[in-house]
């Protein structure tokens, strides 16, 4: 499978994309696994956030929906959370700031009524050809991005958070097989897989869960965004699936370990690859 060849400027949106991704806006049927819960979720505007707010959504939670500045992309998101019967909450802003963080956290609880469900998906990444090519601001931007605003975020959450209650990370395939075009990116998705099982074990007493989920390549904004036309046009086709991944095929992971179907599962990194192995 290939794609035809596209490039937009990061973030990206949706409505450029060709084809358009598939967040399972008309297939997901959920089942009411998340009844009455509240979840917080990173990066919800598009991509994998967005089937993760949508599918939640139907299985019953509120779903904050934390974004950057993709106002057209996040107000689609939560037109589906609404449709749904749930209540959608639009906070914009960067998670690179750690006040924006705890700000999530405390809008969540301070709206919503409390927290039972965080989700650290937002992400950013960028190609390049050497590490001489990588500027120091991007890495202190991916560094700051990607694993710090977990930090920061599951920091603040914690003192809200309940028994049962579950931390979600997105790690990446990129977190034991690193691209070197993606090196800052990489690393951090491996701090993420890592930084799950250290607070599995620090918050089991409490009974709070932790795990990451470790995508392949899915189409998402991200991609025409940060890769160039080559690679896109080739994206996921070297996967033993023989392509790439779509938003919706993630979505039933991360209900499973929100879900009390996952109340034993915790310190896991669980892989949605399309065959490629995770050690």
């Amino acid at each position: 499978m290939s794609f035809p060849e596209q490039q937009q400027q990061p973030p990206g949106t949706t409505d450029a994309m060709d084809p358009r991704p598939d967040h399972g806006e008309e297939t997901y049927r959920g089942n009411g696994r998340l009844s009455g819960k509240v979840a917080l979720i990173t990066g919800a505007d598009s991509g994998i956030g967005k089937a993760v707010a949508i599918a939640y959504a139907r299985e019953g939670a509120d779903v904050a929906i934390s974004y950057l500045n993709e106002q057209e992309d996040a107000e689609d998101t939560a037109k589906w959370v609404r449709e749904a019967g749930r209540t959608a909450l639009l906070l914009p802003g960067d998670v690179a700031d750690p006040q924006h963080c705890r700000d999530l956290v405390a809008k969540t609880v301070e709206k919503l009524g409390g927290l039972d469900i965080l989700v650290s998906n937002a992400a950013y990444q960028m190609t390049r050809e050497s590490l001489e090519e990588t500027p120091d601001e991007e890495w202190d931007h991916t560094i700051a991005t990607n694993i710090s605003a977990f930090f920061h975020l599951a920091k603040a959450a914690v003192p809200h958070l309940k028994p049962g209650a579950s931390i979600i990370g997105s790690s990446s395939v990129n977190s034991d097989m690193p691209s070197p075009t993606l090196l800052p990116y990489a690393a951090t998705k491996a701090a993420i897989a890592n930084m799950t099982a250290s607070m599995a074990q620090l918050l089991g007493e409490k009974g709070i869960r932790a795990n990451s989920v470790a995508p392949g390549p899915i189409w998402t904004p991200l991609i025409p965004s940060t890769m160039p036309n080559e690679k896109v046009t080739q994206f996921g086709s070297n996967t033993p699936l023989g392509r790439a991944g779509q938003p919706a095929e993630l979505a039933p992971v991360y209900v499973l370990l929100a879900s009390d179907e996952g109340s034993y599962i915790s310190g896991a990194r669980i892989s949605v690859t399309g065959g490629r192995p995770i050690l």
